[in-house]
């Protein structure tokens, strides 16, 4: 599973970080970007609550 931010459509509310720090994270621009491109099984169901989550639909994910 790879994890997709659409950074035109983030507004930068954070919930992804607060709920998978291991795959996202906050930029310095205040908008959110994956960190890892490979992240291990454990965390897709945390990733999978994010795109759930994300308050404008900016997270999407893809088969690897």
């Amino acid at each position: 599973m790879k994890a997709i931010v659409d950074r035109d459509l983030c507004i930068g509310c954070g919930l992804c970080e607060d709920t998978c720090p291991e795959v996202f994270r906050m930029g310095e621009d205040g908008l959110a970007m994956v960190i890892d491109d490979d992240p291990p099984a454990e965390t897709y169901p945390d990733i999978e609550a994010c795109v759930e989550l994300c308050p404008v639909a900016a997270i999407s994910v893809t088969a690897v």
